[in-house]
């Protein structure tokens, strides 16, 4: 049967309502480990089980999907208001990520058929885990995607929770990285869906910022990572070591596990797919070899 657009968005905005009230629940009334990063990603956590159970029960772990953008300027806000600095490069980071998120969710919203339709990765890890599909549903789908993001997070933290030096060259640009990021997201996006609007059939997208990367939106999430990292070195330098771990694993996620899938679809259903491998850079965008 198919749900409404509508009725859908409904159905996982309280999925999301319902998950952020456990998390508020347990920050407010929860045992308190004494830091807050680990207070806030216990909440996350549970959320995020709160999410895996509406995925359960209406059979689609898309229900997941905005959860990657919703979340981030969320803790972000919790954990600003938590250690009450007033400082310019709170504002600047604050502003950084909540243009990615809504620029990110905004473009889910768009793109989001309703509840009748699945990320087309997600059927495939459960078939292939056969009898221990609960288990990948759970940890592959939902729980490393949560960690991930918070990793990703934590140079965040240390910029709005951490006083010291305010802004510096590197908080520059930091704040300039994230916002091409975005723009770059934002331009690969839009050129995508016209392209997939009057398209033939089994064509290939090679045009615009396609021609340059083959996922030039990949390529501009993973910068976006990087930002978050300098914000938070800037701040903490001799944590350098440990803060562009979550870009480090975000970039690892999308070179040996995202991309790939996606190449590999693409080469099934795209019959010249190969001849735009031969021609543009996988990831990091660069002029176009000729054919």
């Amino acid at each position: 049967m198919t749900m409404s657009k509508t009725r859908s968005l409904a159905l996982v905005t309280l999925a999301y309502v319902v998950a952020f009230v456990v998390a508020a629940a347990w920050l407010l009334w929860g045992v308190h480990t004494g830091r807050l990063w680990l207070d806030t990603l216990i909440a996350d956590v549970l959320a995020t089980l709160v999410i895996f159970v509406f995925s359960r029960g209406y059979g689609n772990s898309s229900f997941y999907d905005a959860y990657w953008s919703v979340v981030p300027p969320v803790m972000l806000f919790y954990w600003w208001s938590q250690s009450g600095l007033q400082q310019l490069r709170c504002w600047l980071i604050s502003a950084v990520v909540l243009v990615w998120a809504i620029r990110l969710t905004a473009n889910w919203v768009y793109a989001f058929p309703g509840l009748h339709h699945e990320d087309w990765r997600y059927p495939m890890f459960r078939e292939k885990a056969g009898r221990w599909e609960f288990i990948v549903d759970l940890v592959t789908i939902h729980l490393i995607p949560t960690l991930l993001v918070f990793a990703g997070m934590l140079p965040a933290y240390v910029a709005v929770t951490r006083p010291g030096a305010d802004i510096g060259w590197l908080t520059g640009f930091a704040t300039v990285l994230g916002l091409a990021a975005v723009a770059l997201e934002l331009i690969a996006d839009v050129q995508m869906h016209r392209f997939v609007g009057r398209k033939a059939e089994g064509e290939a997208m090679d045009r615009g910022l396609w021609s340059w990367s083959r996922h030039p939106n990949y390529f501009g999430e993973f910068s976006f990572w990087v930002s978050l990292a300098l914000f938070g070195i800037a701040v903490a330098p001799s944590d350098a070591w440990w803060l562009g771990l979550g870009a480090l694993g975000m970039l690892g996620m999308f070179l040996g596990g995202s991309i790939p899938m996606m190449e590999t679809r693409s080469l099934e259903r795209r019959p010249g797919y190969q001849d735009v491998i031969d021609r543009v850079s996988r990831f990091v965008p660069r002029p176009p070899r000729k054919a």
